[in-house]
């Protein structure tokens, strides 16, 4: 990142500025912060806010002066349950209370509808990985353009746009997009867009690649191919937050929904966290190591960090 303790010492008012905030926001008492809630919030929260900002500052240089300058658009590409949202959460509450506009989006708010994933299985009979929402092939990505163009043209004040959700109760829990009635607006000139997903950079592979992880994989990666143009063109700085071990995965949905459970509202059991994980992992075995050894797809090493966590959801060695 570029950090150095000369320069955290030059800005040390500022750091502790976003401590507070984040400890307001998480609602925690600053004074006593454990161990490792400090090293949430200065050793991985805040770094990526200045390096987000550092980016922020490099995509305003390239536009003169009186021109309008476009959102950048920040890929967080992240594997399900190690904390993206969360990151997500907390980056955009410090952007607003530093003046600037931001909007979120997940990779989720653009799944087909309920009708579009009927059709999806029953084009691909038999195929797990498309039988439910997830895998390439799964998402509006007409959609995606639409939404992403719309936003990048949010440059002056009053102008306003609604954010698309998913609504994923809906029908079961096979989901459905919310009603429009329920999105949120946000407003221009905007800074920032953050957009978020477990699979969003990964790069389509040889077919032969794909099917020695899972021959269903093939679709799969077939569909990935239209994902450049949709997604990640938009993107023009990345943060990639690696894991060692893709079966993390498992073990942090199987927490979330025990703690569901046990919070008395509706939660998957185990065998059923099992088979919804099952779904993406062949993506991860396949996906992942290209991701963390090139980057995302289309992605630049000057817009390009890259943060790994431990399973506790910890930076190691922080950064």
């Amino acid at each position: 990142m570029g950090l150095t303790q000369e320069k955290v010492a030059e800005s040390i008012d500022k750091w502790l500025f976003y401590g507070s905030k984040l400890c307001r926001l998480f609602q925690l008492d600053e004074l006593y912060l454990t161990t490792p809630q400090k090293a949430r919030f200065y050793h991985y929260y805040i770094p990526v806010f200045v390096w987000c900002e550092d980016q922020i500052s490099q995509h305003a240089s390239k536009f003169k002066d009186g021109e309008e300058i476009p959102p950048l658009v920040m890929g967080f590409s992240a594997p399900q349950g190690c904390g993206k949202t969360t990151l997500v959460f907390a980056l955009d509450y410090l952007f607003r209370i530093t003046g600037r506009n931001s909007a979120t989006l997940s990779i989720d708010d653009f799944y087909l509808t309920a009708e579009g994933q009927a059709a999806l299985r029953e084009q691909n009979p038999g195929n797990t990985l498309s039988e439910l929402r997830g895998n390439a092939g799964s998402h509006d990505l007409p959609f995606s353009v639409e939404t992403l163009t719309a936003l990048s043209k949010l440059t002056k004040e009053g102008m306003k746009m609604k954010l698309p959700r998913y609504d994923k109760s809906a029908y079961g829990g096979r989901g459905d997009r919310a009603d429009s009635s329920t999105w949120p607006e946000v407003e221009g000139p905007l800074t920032v867009v953050l957009y978020e997903g477990w699979m969003l950079g990964f790069k389509p592979l040889a077919n032969e690649v794909v099917k020695a992880v899972d021959p269903q994989l093939a679709i799969v990666n077939k569909n990935l191919e239209a994902y450049y143009d949709a997604w990640d063109k938009f993107i023009k700085a990345w943060i990639v937050i690696k894991i060692q071990d893709p079966s993390c995965v498992y073990q942090w949905r199987l927490q979330a929904e025990t703690a569901m459970r046990q919070a008395g509202k509706p939660g998957m059991s185990d065998e059923e966290v099992k088979d919804f994980v099952s779904r993406y992992l062949p993506a991860y075995k396949a996906y992942l190591p290209t991701l963390y050894s090139e980057g995302p797809n289309g992605s630049h090493p000057n817009h390009l960090l890259l943060i790994e966590i431990d399973e506790a959801r910890n930076p190691i060695l922080g950064i």
